[in-house]
């Protein structure tokens, strides 16, 4: 009796042809250890080898591909032990100089005679040249190949693979075992959309018979992606709405009342309709899952206050936790101005604390003393536990990892949870990251509060900078220098805080007190360099991006940003968040000379634009959600083909069909979906 092979989403990559050792640890490196994984890997671009260019038909600064056979080739060493291949391509049209840097082995390896593939973009110096062209040799029968004569896929590689052998592993892995992939997507889902089956998807993904089919085949794949993810939300969410919880709120009381009777300023309608809304969920038997977001200095702390106050007046704790030293203190300063004349003390749980300190901290928690808590991580370890904890608030979410930000929610009983940010999100990454919490946004700015002059000054403007800051220095005014690196070490090219803390105090403003922030100094130092800029014994404070959060300074009406080319749009516009947060008008400005087109591009828009959703989508565009989410983040969204700055319509289709798929069988458990119910186990495990 035969034995029953694995399914190929099982079956390892090792039993395809030509997968030896070495390769199989290649493939790893790539993420490739099932035929599955080899099936949907993507290439990262493809050529058009049906219509290669004649060389003499090259555009200079134009990508192409050209085939072409080795003239000449020749080794050089210049300064500093480095070497140039350079070698004569030409075909019945013309030639071309190729010139590779530091690569002394192509020497070898290219042969007078043999044929090539080039892709790269040519200049003119005077001769028709490519500097580090892509090379793929011609072998004879490529014409009929999978490397010829088509739509040819190219893929990211690690060392120790080829394209050409990468592409014939795919083809004989496509070719064995594409048919056996399960289908994921309900066959109404597919014929909606006009999407082809799996199998016939990842073979378009590869080696598509047109552009068209390679465009149908990747929106598929991206959907599917999309798809499993807004399944696993939804199932959180219907998970969520099933459990009853155990608080209940008196919503209205004396320490909400006595709240808002001590107020020195009104709400603004956007904080109004917010909290009445948040409110309105503590209210109901189920759990809480919000997320509350505004732009810098909208008024999200008042509030967290007041929901704070609901929570302690109807007999509960709240925690509440930010993911730096900084931003924990400045939450328990500014809640502490709120409830402590109400009789609510905050207490402070952080790395920063004696150790003694928190020990007792952590009893009186589990007694169920203090009612509110403000912590960094150190809010999550096994030793910290709550007596009555009913209200769990999270900060500036993204910059956790996501099992630190969950942790917090098991130290409770199915806990209202509320997460804030500060950090504009937008909607693609809201409802991926946030998509099992209900968004509240508050849209408006406090009464009084004054647009920021924004300006992008160039090097030879320095002095009228420098000018710039001292006018508003000897108003008695303060401000932020800010620099993408601590020191010169990180980067020889570029300023660095602690070198131009030095220069600033010593040759520039020597007449001022000029103080220093980073992430790499003790946290005693940087809370006592915080503290003495706060009340005003510092006038300029030297900064790296860690003044991005946590530091509310009403006196401070200036910011410098060096070097902004180092920063994304978003966090560009967190920094000039910190100033403008008084009754003076404030300046932020951006120095850079930006010969680069995208950067001109981005810091006009970072000066003509002042809205922060506006400047965070311009963000996702250009620098992708990596860059937005952090590395621990952005590995939680692991996505192959979806691209969230292009894919939003997808998106949006992936979330309503995944939703209507869980109201009607929230633990898809038709047999009709065993295949889509299994993938999404694995997709949980892979993501967790």
């Amino acid at each position: 009796m035969p034995i029953a092979q694995a399914p190929a989403s099982r079956r390892s990559i090792r039993y395809v042809k030509g997968v030896g050792p070495n390769r199989l640890a290649a493939l790893e490196e790539l993420g490739i250890r099932t035929v599955e994984e080899a099936c949907y890997a993507p290439p990262r671009r493809y050529e058009d080898r049906t219509h290669l260019a004649a060389i003499r038909d090259v555009t200079p600064g134009t990508p192409v591909t050209v085939r072409g056979a080795i003239m000449s080739r020749s080794l050089r060493r210049i300064r500093g032990g480095r070497t140039i291949v350079e070698a004569t391509v030409g075909d019945a049209s013309g030639v071309l100089r190729a010139l590779w840097f530091n690569q002394p082995y192509l020497a070898q390896q290219l042969r007078v005679g043999d044929e090539y593939f080039l892709y790269g973009e040519a200049e003119r110096r005077p001769r028709l040249q490519m500097v580090h062209p892509e090379l793929e040799q011609v072998e004879p029968g490529d014409e009929s190949s999978i490397h010829m004569g088509r739509i040819v896929p190219v893929y990211p590689l690690v060392s120790g693979l080829t394209q050409r052998w990468f592409r014939q592993m795919v083809a004989t892995a496509l070719e064995r075992d594409a048919d056996e992939l399960e289908e994921l997507l309900p066959d109404a889902l597919r014929e909606q959309h006009g999407w082809p089956g799996i199998a016939r998807a990842v073979r378009d993904l590869h080696f598509p018979g047109s552009w068209d089919a390679l465009k149908s085949a990747q929106r598929r794949l991206a959907f599917e992606e999309l798809f499993l993810f807004q399944l696993a939300l939804a199932q959180r969410r219907a998970r969520t709405a099933a459990v009853e919880k155990p608080q209940r709120y008196r919503l209205d009381g004396p320490l909400t009342q006595g709240l808002r009777g001590q107020l020195t300023f009104t709400l603004t309608g956007s904080q109004e309709r917010v909290l009445a809304e948040l409110l309105a969920d503590l209210g109901r038997p189920h759990p809480m899952r919000r997320l509350l977001q505004g732009d810098v200095g909208c008024g999200k702390t008042i509030v967290m206050a007041f929901l704070i106050a609901a929570a302690v007046q109807s007999g509960w704790q709240a925690a509440l936790m930010a993911p730096t030293e900084l931003l924990a203190e400045q939450h328990r300063r500014v809640l502490g101005a709120y409830l402590e004349p109400l009789g609510v003390p905050v207490g402070l749980l952080s790395q920063g604390v004696a150790a003694a300190d928190r020990k007792r901290l952590a009893a009186r928690l589990a007694a169920g003393e203090p009612a509110v808590v403000v912590g960094t991580h150190a809010i999550i370890q096994s030793g910290v536990v709550f007596k009555r904890l009913s209200l769990v608030i999270i900060d500036e979410q993204h910059k956790f990892g996501v099992v630190q930000r969950s942790r917090l929610a098991t130290k409770a009983e199915a806990p209202d949870v509320l997460v804030v940010t500060a950090t504009p999100i937008p909607r693609t990454l809201a409802l991926t990251i946030y998509g099992d919490l209900d968004a509240a946004t508050i849209t408006e700015l406090p009464a009084g509060r004054r647009p920021i002059v924004t300006r992008w000054l160039r090097e030879a403007q320095r002095d009228e900078l420098y000018a710039m800051v001292r006018r508003e220095l000897v108003l008695g005014r303060q401000g932020y220098v800010v620099y993408p690196f601590i020191d010169a070490s990180s980067a020889k090219d570029l300023r660095a805080a602690a070198q131009m803390a030095k220069h600033l105090q010593a040759e520039v403003f020597p007449e001022f007190r000029v103080g220093l922030l980073h992430g790499r100094m003790r946290p005693t130092l940087k809370e006592q360099t915080m503290r003495a800029f706060a009340r005003g014994e510092l006038h300029l404070l030297v900064s790296t991006a860690i003044v991005e959060v946590g530091l509310d300074v009403p006196n401070a009406t200036v910011m410098v940003v060096e070097h902004p080319e180092r920063f994304g749009l978003a966090q560009l516009h967190q920094l000039r968040g910190r100033i403008g947060r008084g009754a003076h008008p404030a300046v932020c400005a951006v120095i850079a000379d930006a010969a680069e087109a995208s950067l001109r591009e981005r810091l006009t828009a970072f000066v003509e634009t002042a809205d922060g959703f506006e400047l965070a989508e311009r963000d996702l565009e250009q620098r992708g959600p990596g860059e937005l989410l952090g590395r621990r983040q952005h590995g939680w969204l692991r996505f192959r083909l979806a691209n969230l700055a292009r894919d939003r319509e997808l998106l949006e289709s992936a979330r309503r069909e995944a939703g209507a798929l869980i109201a009607r069988n929230p633990a898809l458990n038709d047999s009709a979906l065993a295949a889509l119910r299994e993938r999404l186990a694995r997709f949980r495990r892979e993501s967790a």
